[in-house]
């Protein structure tokens, strides 16, 4: 797609899918609502057993000691399933989980209790360039599950990639879980991380209409991408 295309793309109008092949649409999400966050979320904890493997082969893209310690971002952290495999993953690690949901940002409080000494919590909305001064990094690792794709506009996009960029420290990676086909396609997102500064943006993993992409600000290892498929 040509530099030129980027920004007059949008998103389809039509329902998307989840993993399972649940629809629904971006513009029906009503974060800001309890009773919404609550169901939202007991329909959500039926995909753990699918999520949490792709999870952490995802961290071990990271090219960090698990004894390391570690400033860690969660983008779009929600109840807070990513940030707990970090915190496995990384027991050193200190993990500042940003969201622009206080109901998601109250669960994840209480469901990572046990870690509260190694957590910090933002509210802050990627549509607003301050999300940035917001979490304070500079971050080893940015991590990111199911979640940017909810912003629904490519130049919304492009400017949470531009501002992640920004946060990581030299030679860090940030690592993505998301539902690319939803807005623009894994292509378009590999060139919208390139334009953003990154180094090198590989797929490390593709299925359906989810994947996993890894981009680093330097070049530190191979990534090897896999075959489509389990």
């Amino acid at each position: 797609m040509l530099q030129s295309q980027l920004w007059a793309f949008r998103p389809p109008t039509h329902s998307g899918m989840t993993e399972k092949g649940d629809s629904f649409s971006i513009a029906d999400h009503d974060w800001h609502s309890q009773t919404y966050v609550e169901e939202w979320i007991r329909r959500d904890t039926s995909r753990h057993d699918i999520r949490r493997p792709r999870l952490q082969e995802m961290l071990s893209l990271a090219s960090l000691d698990s004894d390391n310690d570690i400033a860690v971002l969660d983008v779009g952290g929600g109840y807070g399933l990513v940030s707990e495999q970090v915190l496995h993953a990384f027991p050193r690690a200190i993990v500042t989980l940003q969201d622009y949901s206080q109901p998601m940002l109250d669960f994840a409080r209480r469901r990572l209790a046990p870690y509260a000494d190694r957590m910090r919590y933002v509210f802050a909305d990627l549509c607003d360039p301050s999300w940035v001064d917001r979490v304070a990094g500079p971050f080893d690792l940015v991590v990111s599950a199911i979640a940017i794709h909810n912003l629904g506009d490519i130049g919304m996009i492009n400017g949470c990639y531009r501002g992640i960029a920004s946060l990581l420290k030299p030679g860090a990676f940030f690592l993505d879980y998301d539902l690319f086909d939803i807005v623009g396609g894994v292509d378009l997102h590999i060139t919208l991380l390139s334009n953003a500064g990154f180094e090198r943006v590989v797929c490390h993993w593709r299925q359906e209409r989810v994947a996993i992409i890894a981009a680093s600000s330097h070049f530190q290892y191979d990534i090897h991408p896999f075959s489509e498929g389990i």
